[in-house]
């Protein structure tokens, strides 16, 4: 009788924590700056008119801190320079470094135009802008479907998922940042009504391609709902936060329905905006660090144990006080510079 043992080597995950954070934020500004860009040509005093000083808001601060998450998902930051000096075409990462800084200037350029109340260079930079945005949603999208190793991954249903979840999370964002503006800017009633209704456009959106993954998946047209149902059926850990998954969307869905006279209550629009953004960064969670776990071969489940420096906890901490303190600059600056708020206003 012969014995083969075989040996699993110990690895370090390809996605740590941080590219939760990149993709999470990622989705958020490409949300921001399609809406933002539709604002722009939107008709003056309109709701969504009303809404662009939010927009902006969200634009900016996401826009500047993904990058830094990125950055610091490289594991050694400094290499970003390689994209560069050795660019490889068929790299979607390698792409994605050419297309983010453009999406990045745009971006900036266009919270400028709004900030020094230029309502032409706005009009001239959306359509720009929201071009990039969809480039930055399909490099994103793309990097992770490239990997055909995991069938999680390796579908179309990726990309469409963390584009409507990201774009999800744009509103629940702005419905939390719009009570930090100053009143001058602040969204009124009926402009959150129109953001409301946005955002239950989108989940609808996010239901109806879940359903159509099922029912295509129950053909045996799809890969990944085969894998998800095996992760169903063999591991009670995947079964639990399916479960929770379903019941938070039920309940988000429930509140965007249900919400449309509540929408001048502060504490509802908050509690509504920071589940609709914990349910798309749970979402990521689930998809980069959850899928991680499960082996591309064998049985069972790898335990993944977060640490709780700068490669996990730390760092995530890192990023929401980043965010927080990007908010803080801005809402500071509008009420300091009450000539360039007025300006902005008047767009």
């Amino acid at each position: 009788m012969h014995i083969v043992e075989l040996l699993t080597p110990a690895y370090e995950s390809a996605w740590l924590p941080w590219a939760v954070q990149y993709f999470f934020l990622a989705g958020i500004a490409t949300g921001a700056a399609l809406l933002a860009a539709a604002c722009a040509w939107a008709p003056r005093g309109s709701a969504m008119a009303r809404l662009l000083p939010a927009a902006v808001l969200v634009l900016a601060v996401s826009a500047i801190a993904a990058p830094v998450s990125l950055l610091a998902d490289l594991h050694q930051p400094a290499r970003f320079w390689h994209f560069y000096a050795h660019f490889t075409p068929w790299s979607w990462m390698s792409v994605g470094a050419l297309l983010l800084p453009v999406f990045v200037g745009l971006a900036l350029a266009f919270v400028l135009a709004w900030w020094l109340g230029r309502p032409q260079w706005l009009r001239w930079l959306a359509p720009l802008l929201a071009v990039s945005a969809l480039t930055i949603t399909a490099y994103t999208g793309a990097e992770l479907m490239a990997v055909r190793s995991r069938p999680l991954w390796n579908t179309l249903w990726v990309p469409l998922n963390l584009a409507l979840t990201g774009w999800l999370a744009t509103v629940g964002c702005m419905l939390v940042t719009a009570r930090f503006l100053p009143a001058r800017h602040r969204p009124d009633a009926g402009a959150l009504q129109a953001l409301r209704v946005l955002g239950l456009a989108l989940a609808l959106c996010l239901l109806a391609m879940v359903a159509v993954w099922a029912v295509a998946g129950w053909l045996g047209q799809g890969r990944s709902f085969q894998a998800a149902l095996q992760l169903w059926q063999q591991f009670p850990v995947w079964r639990l936060s399916m479960l929770g998954s379903a019941g938070a969307g039920a309940a988000l869905l429930w509140a965007l329905v249900r919400g449309g006279h509540r929408m001048a209550c502060p504490r509802y629009t908050l509690a509504l905006g920071l589940g609709l953004a914990a349910a798309a960064w749970a979402f990521r969670w689930a998809l980069f660090m959850g899928v991680q776990g499960v082996p591309k071969y064998g049985a069972g489940l790898y335990i993944y144990h977060m640490p709780l420096g700068g490669d996990g906890l730390l760092g995530m901490l890192g990023v929401a006080g980043l965010c927080i303190a990007l908010v803080t600059l801005a809402t500071w600056a509008l009420e300091l510079f009450p000539a360039r708020s007025a300006a902005a206003r008047a767009v």
